[in-house]
């Protein structure tokens, strides 16, 4: 009969599952496979967006002794790089010009690359967009995290314990020096010009991704609800936009927008329905 393993099968150290979780993760932070996970995470395309930095290079890296955390990923010797088999001098370019753009990726990027237990998108994009920088989020107590909203107990407590381990903050010191975004689009430094409005985004949009559309709503104070209804003061329509969405719409008389419309409705509060928008694909 099969029993669910009680150590890691990399390190040996003990597994543990909370009470209350399903999630069970080995004990040991110095994990071999802890350690690669965590920086495969932090490059990945939710995080930081490090074109390059997968997993099989990663491990390279690592076996190399050229990354050990997630700091070194800005200290990495393309020099030493150069000469491995198979990285020629376009590729360590593109790998450097990626790992320097990730420098100035939003704060809630950030946040999720640290991958504090969790935490999560919307969560981050709460922190950020709330507490404004990583050093407010930092010395924020646990009371003052859970009042963010979005947050909660929950995630106010992991954050909080995060931080408060020196060799986390003694990591965010390195991140700082090589030069990492830390601040974030705090709602009182954008003017709430949808103060108490309620923006519902459907289909593809060329300049935003959805999650990126619904901060964008957020950060000017309004909501983005997942569904259309009487409280909707507009929907945002983009390519093959979800049929019932944009038909719900239509008969409660909501106005509709293209792209260009959201543009101006974010800049300044204005609801400009566009004949073009309303004709949209009702393909789902």
């Amino acid at each position: 009969m099969w029993h669910f393993p009680r150590h890691c099968p990399v390190c040996g150290q003990p597994l543990l599952r909370l009470e209350g979780e399903s999630d069970t993760f080995c004990t040991n932070s110095e994990c071999p496979a802890q350690r690669q996970g965590r920086i495969e995470h932090f490059a990945s395309r939710g995080a930081m967006d490090i074109e390059g930095l997968g997993e099989k290079t990663v491990a390279q890296f690592i076996e190399l002794g050229l990354l050990a955390d997630i700091a070194d990923i800005y200290a990495l010797d393309y020099d030493r790089i150069r000469q491995i088999e198979g990285w020629g001098d376009i590729s360590v370019r593109n790998l450097a010009a990626a790992v320097e753009a990730s420098k100035a990726r939003p704060l809630a990027n950030l946040l999720v690359g640290l991958n504090i237990r969790h935490v999560g998108s919307t969560g981050s994009q709460a922190l950020a967009r709330s507490l404004g920088s990583l050093d407010r989020i930092m010395s924020a107590g646990e009371e003052d995290l859970a009042g963010v909203e979005g947050v909660g107990p929950t995630i106010a407590a992991s954050v909080h314990s995060f931080f408060e381990e020196a060799p986390n903050r003694e990591l965010i010191e390195r991140l700082r020096r090589a030069g990492l975004n830390f601040t974030g689009p705090a709602a009182a430094e954008v003017a709430q010009v949808l103060a108490g409005r309620s923006i519902v985004v459907t289909g593809t949009l060329e300049s935003w991704s959805r999650e990126g559309a619904e901060e964008a709503i957020k950060t000017r104070g309004g909501k983005a609800p997942g569904s259309v209804s009487k409280k909707t003061d507009a929907v945002v329509v983009g390519a093959e936009p979800g049929a019932a969405k944009l038909t719900k719409a239509r008969e409660l008389g909501v106005p509709v927008l293209d792209e260009a419309g959201f543009s101006v409705l974010l800049a300044t509060g204005e609801i400009r329905s566009v004949a073009g928008a309303a004709g949209a694909s009702e393909e789902a």
